[in-house]
């Protein structure tokens, strides 16, 4: 099994999703949302088909996008966690 090359690994990861006209934080969080639940549909659309048995999907691919899913979702929720983490701060804030 030969190793993959970074600079293709990093073309075939999503690109982030920018809205044209974004208004403001929300909008790119919406964004993020759905590229995170796309990257999940299609990992989870792959392993349906790797398991059965479809020549045109191949293991690396399978993986490949199953952990483009995880990497997604995990950045999601370091956002989350990032957002929670100010939030708290602000409020514990003196006036």
């Amino acid at each position: 099994m030969k190793a993959i090359d970074p600079v293709r690994l990093a073309a075939l990861l999503p690109k982030p999703v920018a809205a044209p006209g974004a208004a403001g934080f929300a909008d790119a969080l919406k964004g993020a949302l759905a590229a995170a639940d796309s990257a999940q549909a299609n990992a989870r659309e792959l392993a349906a088909r790797f398991q059965a048995n479809d020549p045109e999907v191949s293991l690396e691919r399978t993986m490949i996008a199953v952990s483009q899913a995880s990497v997604s979702f995990q950045a999601l929720v370091q956002t989350r966690n990032r957002l929670v983490q100010a939030y708290q701060d602000i409020m514990n804030m003196q006036v």
